[in-house]
C-alpha cells in the first residue's frame, strides 16, 4: 500500500507537470511577435489576400481572446487530439512520429555510452592514487562545465576534419551516429561520474566491504559486486537530469551534425511559430520525464527497500 501511495502521488504530480508545461509553452508562443495567420498561409512572401487571412484567423480561432484559444486547445487535448501542424499540414502525432525514431536511437545510444563510461570511470578511480583521481576529476569538471555544442565542435575538428575517421554529419547507420552520441554522452559523464565515485568511496569504507575483502575477494569484484549496488542510488536520482540533458542536447546535436529528429523539428517549429507541434513535443517530453521519474521511484524501492518507509 505504501508503494501504491507513492506511485499515486507521483502520477498526480505528473498531471500537474504536464498541465504546467503545456500552459507555459502556450503562453510563451502566444506572446511571441508575428502573425500566426501569415505563417499558416506560407509567410509574408506568399502575399495572401485579406480575405484569406481573415478566414484562417476564424478557422483557427486566432481572432478570439487568449482564454478562448487556451480552453479550445485543452478541450481538444483532453480528447487525445494534439491538433494539426500549421506548416506541415498533417496531424502533430504524425509529424512527431516521423522524427522520433532517429532521436530515440541517438538518445538511447548516448545514455548507454554515458552509463558505461560513468561506471567504468568511477569503479577504476575510486580510492586510487591522488594524482590519478585529481587528473580524472579535472577532466570531469571540464566536461560538466562545457556546453554540448563545444564538445561537438571539438570532436568534429579532431575526428572529422583532422583525422577524417568519421563523416561530418548526416546519413544513416552506425558510423554517422558515433560523434553525436559521444557528444551527448560526454556532457553527462562529467557530472555522473563525480557523483558515483564520491558515493563509491564512502561505500568502500563500510564494514561489509571490509568483511568481503577479508574473505579474500579480489578488489574489482568487491567494487562491482558489493560496493557498486549501494553506491548507485544517487546516480539513479539524477536520471531526471540525464533525461533533461538528452532532450535538450538533442536540439543542438541534431542541428550541429545535420541529423533528422525531434530536436530539429522543435527548432524549426519554434522559428515558424507552429504552435501545435511545439506544444505536442513539449507534452510528450514532459510525459516521458514523468514516466522516467516514476520508474526511478520504483527502482528505489527495489534497490533499497528502506526508501518505502521514509
Amino acid at each position: 500500500m505504501t508503494i501504491l501511495r507513492r506511485i499515486s502521488t507521483r502520477l498526480l504530480l505528473g498531471v500537474f507537470v504536464l498541465w504546467g508545461a503545456a500552459t507555459l509553452t502556450f503562453l510563451a508562443l502566444y506572446v511571441t511577435p508575428g502573425d500566426t495567420a501569415l505563417i499558416i498561409l506560407g509567410g509574408p512572401d506568399a502575399r495572401p489576400t485579406a480575405e484569406a487571412i481573415a478566414q484562417v484567423r476564424q478557422d483557427y480561432l486566432l481572432d478570439e481572446p487568449f482564454i478562448v484559444q487556451y480552453l479550445h486547445y485543452f478541450t481538444q487535448l483532453l480528447q487525445g487530439n494534439l491538433g494539426e501542424s500549421y506548416r506541415l499540414r498533417m496531424p502533430v502525432t504524425d509529424a512527431i512520429g516521423q522524427q522520433v525514431g532517429p532521436t530515440a536511437v541517438l538518445a538511447g545510444t548516448a545514455a548507454a555510452l554515458a552509463l558505461v563510461l560513468t561506471v567504468a570511470i568511477a569503479v577504476l578511480t575510486a580510492q586510487r592514487t591522488p594524482w590519478l583521481r585529481a587528473l580524472v576529476s579535472g577532466i570531469e569538471v571540464v566536461l560538466a562545465a562545457t556546453p554540448s555544442f563545444i564538445i561537438g565542435f571539438a570532436l568534429l575538428i579532431v575526428f572529422s576534419f583532422t583525422l577524417r575517421l568519421v563523416p561530418v554529419g548526416g546519413g544513416d547507420g552506425l558510423v554517422p551516429l558515433i560523434l553525436p552520441a559521444f557528444t551527448l554522452a560526454l556532457a553527462l559523464v562529467g557530472s555522473l561520474s563525480q557523483v558515483l565515485r564520491n558515493e563509491l568511496e564512502d561505500v568502500l569504507e563500510q564494514p561489509f566491504v571490509l568483511t568481503a575483502r577479508a574473505r579474500g575477494m579480489r578488489d574489482l569484484s568487491v567494487r562491482v559486486k558489493h560496493a557498486l549496488r549501494h553506491a548507485i542510488l544517487p546516480t539513479i536520482t539524477m536520471s531526471g537530469f540525464v533525461l533533461a540533458a538528452l532532450l535538450g542536447g538533442s536540439v543542438i546535436v541534431e542541428t550541429l551534425f545535420s541529423r533528422q529528429g525531434v530536436g530539429g523539428l522543435m527548432l524549426s517549429s519554434v522559428y515558424n511559430k507552429d504552435l501545435p507541434v511545439v506544444l505536442g513535443i513539449v507534452l510528450i517530453s514532459a510525459a516521458v520525464y514523468v514516466v522516467v521519474n516514476l520508474i526511478v521511484d520504483i527502482l528505489y524501492t527495489l534497490v533499497d527497500p528502506r526508501v518505502v518507509t521514509s
